[in-house]
């Protein structure tokens, strides 16, 4: 029998239910996370011990002078960028599959990856002298640009799961065949530029990255958590969530924003870092059940976790040659779709 946690925060008119697990999960994740933190900045050209790490991190000086920009300015900053991409694509993924009441549902699949990925190759070919900093903006209104017009075009009397999502295919493949033809047709040096992009990866990220990356998360993963006791009422059907007084509209409404906005706002700090979406909700479903008062804050830790991992393994494998996240999670997330495609044809 199942015993639960019951969190009530004194003059605010909500109300959390955990299992007792979850806390000793996310507890023990958190802890893998920070030493593969620990590990991930301690790797490079230039070694650093691990205890010095953590002492430069938490002081800010340690004996040797060089280790305070080499962690804070270079490295750090990487890590945090990676481990928050990763939380806001594994929430975004975990309310997709719960609004489409589909498993293999993810950020991609509803067109946020491409409409990013078309803006930031056609602001990268077209336009090559544009400042750098003007990428991850225009990917993130090619996002939301994308998100808007699917959301749009599939309004009929309330906003229909299966238009969404067939629209999101549809506008999707269009986009990309707009960035292959720019790809195709583009200054060779350019094209490399956006197919390091197009990859996925945390290099050269730093804290200019970091801070607009912040607000979205501040703002969208508090919201997921509050509207994660909606989420379990749409799980179970329109018409149950209708039985217990549940707007839908509303509620579905602020959940498919919730959902883009964190994917959106990922996928233009980094680019397409693949399958994390899709593979962090099944782990958390493992670990602590479907209820998603547990489910989104497990998925967020695990997504994080797995592209700090995905980035160590990249950094370190070929080094010093770097691979990116996105090839990493790429080559976990895609034998591991089709393991739960093959499953479901079974049943």
């Amino acid at each position: 029998m199942k015993s639960w946690i019951v969190i009530r925060p004194q003059g605010i008119p909500i109300s959390f239910r955990l299992e007792r697990r979850v806390p000793l999960v996310l507890l023990a994740i958190a802890l893998i996370t920070l030493l593969t933190m620990v590990l991930n900045i301690s790797q490079g050209e230039y070694p650093v011990p691990l205890l010095d790490v953590v002492k430069t991190v938490l002081m800010g000086e340690t004996e040797n002078s060089d280790y305070n920009f080499i962690i804070n300015t270079l490295r750090l900053p990487r890590v945090l960028v990676a481990f928050l991409v990763g939380v806001g694509l594994a929430i975004s993924g975990a309310i997709l599959q719960c609004l489409t009441r589909n498993p293999l549902a993810a950020p991609g699949i509803i067109g946020v990856n491409a409409g990013a990925t078309l803006a930031a190759v056609a602001l990268t070919v077209l336009f090559p002298t544009a400042p750098i900093f003007m990428l991850p903006l225009l990917a993130l209104g090619g996002a939301i640009s994308m998100t808007i017009l699917i959301y749009l075009l599939a309004w009929e009397r309330g906003s229909s799961t299966i238009h969404l999502i067939l629209i999101g295919i549809g506008l999707s493949a269009i986009a990309s065949a707009l960035t292959t033809l720019m790809i195709t047709f583009g200054d060779i040096n350019q094209v490399s530029v956006a197919l390091i992009w197009m990859a996925g990866s945390v290099y050269g990220r730093s804290w200019e990255h970091l801070w607009p990356l912040l607000p979205w998360l501040i703002i969208f993963v508090p919201l997921a958590l509050l509207l994660s006791r909606d989420l379990n009422a749409l799980h179970l059907g329109e018409d149950v969530a209708r039985g217990i007084g549940s707007p839908i509209e509303l509620r579905r409404g602020l959940l498919w924003i919730t959902s883009l906005a964190l994917a959106a706002a990922s996928v233009a700090t980094v680019g397409t870092v693949g399958f994390v979406g899709f593979i962090s909700p099944h782990l958390a479903r493992q670990l602590v059940g479907p209820s998603h008062e547990g489910l989104i804050p497990t998925a967020g830790m695990v997504g994080g976790s797995i592209v700090v991992f995905a980035d160590l393994v990249g950094r370190s494998l070929f080094a010093p040659t770097e691979l990116p996240c996105g090839v990493i999670t790429a080559s976990i997330g895609a034998p591991y779709f089709l393991y739960l495609l093959s499953r479901s044809n079974r049943r």
